[in-house]
């Protein structure tokens, strides 16, 4: 099962140029495909399905949201169109909830399916947010986003209401969130300080994993954290080209992942996610695919490759997966969010 061979990295690079260039003006229609519904699983039959893609998510009617009637009113008056995604970085979900932290367009979204309502946020208080890229829930609906640029993470309520503002004398460039409901703390990996603090959940340090080197449990610029069932904490090592996984009070496990060109290689690690039975999701940016992995760093199956359509992507960086082994990715030159699951339960092989 491997993967889809890759442009040189000199391409690639070229082709990253080119999105930034190009991400306004292009905008896929997340409905429509003409890929065969065949390809929509992985991998392809005869092989037993493992990945199956479920929808995607560009703007907010995508979930059957649609504006109130004085929303539709406020529209005409100002002659603007819907809104959509525009480079979404990082996503969370909590039951029918989607929360996307979208710094192109310098915002949070909240997505209710269930009540059928959004809110998109671009404001701290008196603060307008810059850079938006990651998000995470805690309990009571409370939400947390990292701006990196800002240098802290906000908190918002259910409601989307600033409660408070977490490391501002802390953190340098925040980057990746996660929130452990059992031990309640907040987890923030800090690329500029090449280490992942630990908080509690009133905002109070808690401690610190890691700090620079090339060692395990040291690190080169980390970017993204997930947390299992089990508590154990996994991070993106962006520029080590590796996952890290830790115990709740920091211990190092194992590590895993090099730099390179093939299947099970890295080359842009970015989100990382676990499923139900432990295995290992890890977006990689420039291959334009995620890539999974047993907990021992052994690579199973890939899915996703470069492109426009469903089931493909452009420059990826966020993952989460949910309680019920939803699958979710920032595709973010796309400018959407596409949602997939996990299949094939008890079964490695």
């Amino acid at each position: 099962m491997g993967m889809t061979k890759r442009t040189p990295l000199s391409g690639l690079l070229l082709i990253a140029s080119i999105a930034v260039a190009c991400v306004a003006e292009i905008r896929p229609d997340p409905t429509v495909s003409d890929v065969p519904s065949l390809s929509l699983v992985w991998p392809q039959p005869p092989a037993r399905a493992r990945i199956r893609f479920v929808e995607a998510v560009a703007r907010p009617r995508d979930l059957g949201i649609r504006p109130s009637v004085w929303g539709r009113m406020l529209q005409a008056v100002r002659g603007t169109d819907e809104v959509w995604f525009v480079r979404p970085g990082g996503v969370a979900a909590r039951g029918e909830t989607i929360y996307v932290a979208d710094p192109g367009a310098q915002a949070l979204w909240i997505l209710d399916r269930e009540a059928g309502r959004f809110q998109r946020i671009h404001a701290a208080g008196e603060q307008a947010l810059v850079s938006p890229v990651a998000v995470a829930v805690g309990p009571d609906d409370r939400v947390y986003v990292a701006d990196s640029y800002l240098a802290k993470v906000f908190v918002y309520n259910g409601r989307g209401e600033l409660q408070g503002a977490i490391g501002e004398q802390t953190l340098q460039r925040p980057a990746g969130l996660a929130y452990d409901a059992a031990a309640e703390h907040l987890y923030v990996a800090d690329s500029g300080a090449h280490r992942v603090w630990i908080f509690n959940s009133d905002g109070t340090p808690a401690g610190v994993i890691g700090e620079h080197g090339d060692e395990h449990r040291q690190f080169n610029f980390p970017t993204h954290l997930a947390l299992d069932r089990q508590g154990m904490l996994h991070v993106t090592n962006a520029m080590g080209f590796q996952i890290q996984r830790f115990t709740s009070d920091g211990r190092l496990l194992n590590a895993f992942g090099r730099h390179g060109d093939g299947s099970g290689d890295f080359s842009a690690p970015k989100g990382v996610g676990i499923d139900s039975e432990g295995h290992v999701y890890v977006v990689d940016a420039l291959f334009d695919t995620v890539q999974i992995f047993n907990p021992d760093g052994q690579f199973l199956l890939d899915f996703g490759e470069r492109g426009v359509d469903l089931g493909e992507f452009w420059l990826p960086g966020g993952l989460y997966i949910d309680e019920r082994d939803r699958i979710y990715v920032a595709d973010a030159y796309n400018q959407r969010i596409q949602i997939f699951e996990y299949l094939a339960k008890g079964d490695d092989e």
